[in-house]
């Protein structure tokens, strides 16, 4: 049965007049990948920083989403303003998504311990769904019998609030409601546009140990998606481990080690809490980061957020 899944999914999908692709990926580690959910970020690691995340989603079941993202943002010589690049290739069954996004934000000093930073991005987004390779129990069923591969603009907006010990932020990473349409013209697929709220705080318990807790809440087309809880503790600036919970259908444990003064790794482990939990093997992530030009001190300024 499980292997019926994925095509009873596009089965029931397709009998909708508009469909709504899906249209911003899912992370676990967005807290330690920002520019991913928000282009106001880009810049906030004061040094040229790459980030690549692959995520692997509800592992055992044929067709299950995998992500793809590579990331790259930098500060420009005067701090104010910082440039950004991303790509993001998302795949669930027949049907993935690319996305190549360039990032502009400007900070503004609010204050000596507070940045108030506004971001945009602009790019494109290829839409693939290979229809055609389903193996269908009706052949011939004209409701799949085209491909889709279409492309179409992107544009997205943010805001980022940034403090010594708490920041908030608040985006739209895909404000175009996109349409791609089927030669038969039997359907067509409308991409949604996401609104994504997130913040966060950190408190020092001792100088050995920080917590960090976070949020993020997701509304797609007015109907919330996504809230999510999570916390971090720090040990001696090196070792982050947390876990979160997403109230829609997902439990996750993960941790994030600074290797080297420049080298970032964390890994994020979910468990689905809804109706697949018996028949998948939970969701793994990786990401590492990696920060290029020192500061004149001769190491990367810790960052929390």
């Amino acid at each position: 049965m499980v292997r019926f899944l994925p095509l009873s999914f596009f089965l029931v999908f397709s009998l909708i007049q508009n469909v709504g692709a899906q249209q911003q990926a899912t992370y676990a580690q967005y807290m330690f990948n920002g520019m991913a959910i928000n282009p106001a970020y880009a810049g906030h690691h004061g040094a040229l920083s790459a980030s690549f995340l692959s995520r692997f989603q509800n592992v055992g079941l044929n067709g299950a989403p995998n992500t793809q993202t590579f990331s790259a943002h930098s500060p420009l010589l005067n701090q104010r303003m910082a440039v950004g690049f991303m790509v993001i290739h998302d795949k669930i069954g027949v049907i993935g998504q690319t996305g190549i996004n360039g990032v502009y934000a400007y900070k503004i000093p609010v204050s000596e311990d507070a940045t108030l930073s506004f971001g945009l991005q602009a790019g494109i987004g290829m839409y693939n769904a290979r229809y055609s390779q389903l193996d269908l129990y009706n052949q011939g069923d004209q409701v799949f019998s085209d491909d889709v591969r279409q492309t179409r603009p992107n544009f997205g907006a943010g805001v980022f609030y940034d403090h010594k010990t708490w920041f908030v932020g608040a985006s739209m990473p895909h404000m175009v409601n996109n349409v791609f349409s089927r030669s038969t013209n039997l359907r067509t697929i409308k991409q949604s546009t996401p609104f994504i709220l997130s913040g966060g705080s950190v408190f020092e318990l001792n100088p050995m140990f920080k917590i960090k807790p976070n949020f993020l809440f997701k509304m797609v087309d007015d109907r919330v998606v996504e809230f999510d809880l999570n916390t971090h503790l720090l040990f001696d600036e090196v070792l982050w481990v947390g876990m979160s919970y997403k109230f829609s259908n997902a439990f996750t444990m993960m941790t994030e080690m600074q290797v080297t003064d420049q080298l970032r790794f964390g890994y994020a482990y979910s468990v689905t809490t809804g109706l697949l939990r018996t028949a998948e093997l939970g969701s793994h992530e990786i990401l590492l980061n990696y920060r290029f030009k020192f500061n004149l001190k001769g190491v990367v300024t810790p960052r929390y957020f």
